[in-house]
């Protein structure tokens, strides 16, 4: 996801390089709308990309900065309990009936 915000040059709304514009000249309004527009696509770009469950967790958040830092949280902590957990459904995961295919994704998956 990094990569794709450099590449649409849009990451500093994720470093918080690039903030909000303050009304500081007449050209205000077209600053604003131009930073709340890339500001939408960044968060629709991320919603895209994460599962439902994670997307419903993440309208609350007004600024892609505010979603990126979630899911920064999110993802970043050590937590120990859901690794022993993942680690022992992955030990679980047999293909019994599924596909080569299916058990792969159930696999990714986890």
């Amino acid at each position: 996801m990094r990569n794709f915000l450099k590449g649409k040059k849009t990451w500093g709304y994720i470093s918080g390089t690039s903030v909000i514009p303050r009304n500081i000249n007449k050209s205000y309004t077209a600053l604003i709308d131009t930073w709340e527009a890339n500001n939408v696509k960044i968060i629709t770009w991320i919603n895209n990309y994460v599962e439902h469950s994670i997307d419903t967790q993440l309208i609350k958040y007004k600024t892609s900065k505010e979603v990126w830092d979630h899911l920064q949280m999110l993802f970043t902590q050590s937590n120990f309990e859901k690794q022993y957990q993942l680690e022992n459904d992955i030990r679980a995961l047999h293909q019994k009936n599924m596909s080569i295919q299916e058990f792969y994704y159930a696999m990714t998956y986890l």
